[in-house]
């Protein structure tokens, strides 16, 4: 089994590369689990796959410089922008997936922390319609 670490992992948001305020990035995705358990079922509870969803959750060093990503992502506030995430920056490839989506850009807070912390904010974004894994 091939491990790696997490080095320079890709996140564009509205086809925009976002990565060099990113510090922490999760794709989760899930489905509902809908029970199907009737008498027949010898005690046993059996269940079926419902609604599929998703999230993204990123943490981002918060920028405030005129057109960067406090800029841009106010901008985004309530809008539903797409995603791709790579576990590299490298090409997509069998060994370097992406996943593709859209998310709605359902909030953001451009200040946050005490003194000496740095200005960093972590967010979860829903998946909005599929979520899908290329290698090509």
């Amino acid at each position: 089994m091939a491990k790696f670490v997490l080095v320079s992992t890709y996140l564009g948001l509205n086809s925009v590369d976002r990565s060099s305020w990113v510090s922490k990035v999760e794709v989760a995705v899930e489905v509902e689990e809908k029970d199907v358990t009737v008498f027949t079922s010898a005690g046993w509870k059996e269940v079926l796959g419902g609604l599929k969803s998703g999230n993204i959750a990123i943490t981002f060093k918060n920028d405030m410089v005129d057109a960067s990503l406090d800029d841009t992502m106010w901008a985004l506030l309530g809008t539903i922008v797409t995603f791709e995430v790579r576990a590299t920056s490298a090409v997509v490839g069998v060994n370097n997936p992406k996943y593709t989506g859209s998310v709605l850009i359902n909030g953001w807070t451009p200040v946050t922390g005490s003194p000496g912390d740095v200005n960093e904010q972590s967010v979860t974004f829903p998946t909005s319609g599929a979520v899908t894994r290329a290698e090509a």
